[in-house]
């Protein structure tokens, strides 16, 4: 019996310590399946923290407008490239320009999704037109990231209608047929950034435009250039500068015109002929005077000589003084010979300093000692002649600029006075006259002391 009852307590305690050991198990069950509940959300927890954190270091590394400043309804290109400063790859997706002005063609190309490695970049370009009102404003560019916040970025749009200004600031007063003068244009870029491909065409009907095409490249905002251009007219017309330039790929252009009216040229050299003197040695004459330059510039090359109906012959046929400088003079010395010296052209021709001929006919009328001329270009001139001797047999005359005028001359280069009964010998009536009055000067104041001798006598 007592063994009966030992037993039985025996199958009870590992009856109890069976069900211990269950009850413990299913404790230990459930606080493992709750530590891995646990686990899974704080892992779940920190991927999402992760991503996050990952998309803040994709930031938008440059930015590219183009052009700087548009001109309104222009079309030009952004370009915003980001940089993955992260350590794993970001998913983006839907790159897009948020705003009214501005206006992306063909945003559907970007509905698929990139991926940007660490420490790589990506660039998105987006072609765009460009509305009013002036001034500045700004777009958005946005991106999303996958798993993270999508990145923003301000991009300030500049519009301006202003173009580029062309002025012409150097030119003469006026043209002189067939001489060059010196024309600057002036180019002024008013708008906040840069153009390109700057050319300046000139082109004009009966003149001669030096360089024909000028090209100017790049133009800086803010900044201005001046061209440099040598016009020679031919005939009174305009000259239209046409200046084309791009903002961005768009095609711009401006003209100016510049009227060409001839007239004389203020600042060229004006010979004078003065002093001329004619002698003669049987059938020969020989001119002789002075030449002097009245204008502001120097004439090259000065030759003198005579022209038909006399005809240049003898020692000096022509004679070349050279240079005379402004407010300078030169002599000259001419032979010819003629059957008419009622009109005898007198031709002076010289150069300026870029080479161009130029010449003036100055007409003496050597017909009679008070004989008429004229002059070509000359300005009336009058002057009391002196007599001169004109060599053996020869007689001399001169004309002067400068002097007295004679009463009865009519010459532009002055009176003429003839060799003949010329000297001291002219002044004998007037000296025996003086004698005269001089002697009945004195026999008045002694007329007393006279009439007292004759009566004594």
């Amino acid at each position: 019996m007592k063994r009966r009852v030992g037993i039985f307590s025996f199958i009870l305690m590992l009856l109890i310590l069976a069900t211990a050991c269950a009850a413990a198990d299913s404790s230990s069950s459930t606080t493992t399946g709750s530590s891995s509940s646990t686990t899974s959300s704080t892992s779940s927890s920190t991927s999402t923290s992760t991503a996050v954190d990952n998309s803040a270091l994709v930031t938008v590394s440059d930015l590219n407008i183009n052009p700087g400043v548009f001109f309104p309804y222009e079309d030009g290109t952004i370009t915003v490239t980001l940089t993955n400063a992260g350590t794993s790859a970001i998913g983006l997706s839907d790159p897009s320009i948020l705003s009214k002005q501005v206006h992306v063609v063909q945003a559907e190309d970007w509905g698929t999704k990139t991926y940007i490695g660490a420490g790589e970049t990506v660039t998105y370009t987006f072609d765009v037109t460009v509305d009013p009102p002036e001034g500045t404003s700004y777009a958005l560019f946005t991106v999303g990231t996958v798993g993270g916040n999508p990145v923003h970025y301000p991009i300030p749009i500049v519009v301006s209608s202003m173009p580029l200004e062309a002025v012409i600031t150097d030119k003469p007063t006026s043209f002189s047929l067939s001489t060059p003068a010196n024309v600057t244009l002036s180019l002024e870029n008013c708008r906040d950034a840069g153009v390109n491909n700057v050319i300046v065409t000139a082109e004009g009907t009966g003149v001669d435009v030096s360089p024909q095409q000028a090209l100017i490249g790049s133009l800086g905002g803010s900044n201005s250039t001046d061209v440099d251009f040598v016009v020679i007219p031919h005939q009174e017309t305009n000259v239209t500068f046409s200046v084309t330039y791009q903002n961005g790929d768009n095609d711009h252009s401006v003209n100016v015109t510049l009227p060409i009216a001839i007239g004389a040229d203020k600042t060229a050299a004006v010979p004078i002929l003065n002093d001329v003197v004619l002698t003669t040695s049987g059938s020969d004459y020989d001119i002789t005077g002075d030449i002097t330059n009245a204008g502001i510039s120097d004439a090259e090359g000065v030759v003198v000589t005579v022209g038909s109906p006399a005809k240049a012959a003898g020692i000096y046929p022509e004679y070349a003084i050279g240079s005379i400088a402004s407010d300078d003079s030169g002599t000259f010395e001419v032979s010819f010979t003629s059957s008419d010296l009622s009109s005898v052209p007198v031709i002076i021709s010289w150069k300026d300093s870029q080479g161009d001929d130029f010449s003036l006919t100055k007409t003496l009328d050597l017909s009679s000692s008070s004989g008429s001329g004229n002059a070509t270009s000359s300005s009336p001139r009058t002057a009391s002649g002196s007599s001169m001797s004109g060599g053996p047999g020869g007689t001399g005359q001169r004309y002067g600029g400068g002097g007295r005028s004679s009463s009865n001359s009519n010459s532009i280069f002055g009176g003429i006075t003839s060799g003949r009964g010329g000297g001291i010998s002219s002044f004998y009536p007037l000296i025996a006259g003086s004698i005269i009055v001089v002697i009945g000067i004195v026999l008045w104041t002694k007329r007393k002391w006279l009439s007292a001798k004759l009566k004594k006598q």
